[in-house]
């Protein structure tokens, strides 16, 4: 009995631990995950460094982004951080 009563403290510490900040942090990288597999062509975005820009082309680890200059600049699908506005 005194086992039990050693270890659950621990148990529920664990149990805590997992549901405060474990999960909460899995389901984010779901979405960008999901968010990231789902751009398409007109898709308007910023990259993780900050630069707003519109979807030219993609494939299934590149995107092609034109700025607003007219310039087209390739990165990882990985950079994108967020989608401002859906095609």
């Amino acid at each position: 009995m005194e086992f039990l009563g050693t270890i659950l403290p621990f148990v529920l510490m664990l149990a805590i631990f997992y549901f405060l900040l474990i999960r909460p942090q899995q389901k984010q990288q779901k979405q960008i995950r999901d968010m990231q597999a789902s751009l398409q062509k007109g898709d308007k975005i910023v990259t993780i460094g900050g630069l707003h820009g519109i979807v030219d082309s993609l494939d299934e680890d590149k995107i092609v982004i034109k700025a607003g200059d007219g310039s087209r600049l390739t990165f990882d699908r990985r950079a994108v951080r967020e989608v401002v506005d859906k095609a």
